[in-house]
């Protein structure tokens, strides 16, 4: 890889992730050495998401990088605190630090405060951040997202959102029927999706919908790891 720079990326496993991620790589000049997830340690499923960690690691797995996973305290008798919280990420990418690495990437888009908020966080470690997609247009990056032919599933929806937005294909259609002050690309998080499939992708992620429930103010789609065998 030469004297490219070594970037871990800041990895959800949703489409602004999946595009930025690939925006990066498509550039050239960088080497992503691993990708780097937080996962609720009680529920083993991304925080935010709700996916799986099998999910989380058999797509990492398909797109052919590591994922380094940060468990988060969770369950009853636990609280992440944001002071816990960044603890636990120094404690990671003190650890990237030492192995050379000289940044993270985000597929952050404008909110401001997140950004400041973890550029504050990188430089006590020693670290810059990288924002691909950053003040992209969000309707037009969600068309890029399809264009490019990732392949999405929407996993969680706020509840103003109605139920019947979750538990689905993320397409055009989708993306059309979207109501008013509802955002793209979900940057407020009004939803959250998991790619299984692209231009990122050695192969596909099988994934099999299960039961929708509503859970803290929002709507979450069960999804299960399918099977790798083809079909007989």
């Amino acid at each position: 890889m030469g004297n490219k720079m070594r970037v871990v990326f800041s990895w959800s496993g949703g489409k602004d992730s999946a595009l930025a991620l690939y925006e990066l790589q498509a550039a050239g000049d960088v080497e992503v050495v691993s990708l780097l997830t937080s996962v609720a340690s009680a529920y083993r499923r991304i925080s935010h998401h709700g996916v799986r960690e099998e999910l989380l690691v058999r797509q990492a797995e398909a797109i052919g990088l590591p994922v380094h996973i940060v468990y988060l305290p969770t369950g009853p008798d636990m609280l992440c605190t944001n002071a816990v919280y960044e603890q636990l990420m120094d404690e990671a990418l003190a650890g990237f630090l030492r192995q050379g690495v000289q940044a993270v990437a985000f597929g952050d888009i404008f909110l401001e405060d997140l950004r400041a908020y973890r550029e504050r966080n990188l430089a006590r470690v020693g670290l810059r951040g990288i924002f691909p997609i950053w003040k992209r247009d969000t309707r037009q990056l969600a068309e890029r997202f399809l264009q490019l032919g990732f392949r999405a599933w929407v996993t969680c929806v706020e509840g103003w959102l109605g139920e019947q937005r979750v538990g689905c294909a993320l397409n055009r259609e989708w993306l059309d029927q979207l109501p008013s002050g509802c955002d793209p690309c979900g940057e407020n998080g009004e939803y959250h999706s998991f790619v299984f499939d692209g231009p990122l992708f050695r192969r596909s992620v099988p994934i099999v919908p299960g039961q929708t429930v509503k859970r803290d103010g929002r709507y979450y789609a069960e999804l299960y790891p399918g099977s790798d065998d083809p079909p007989p």
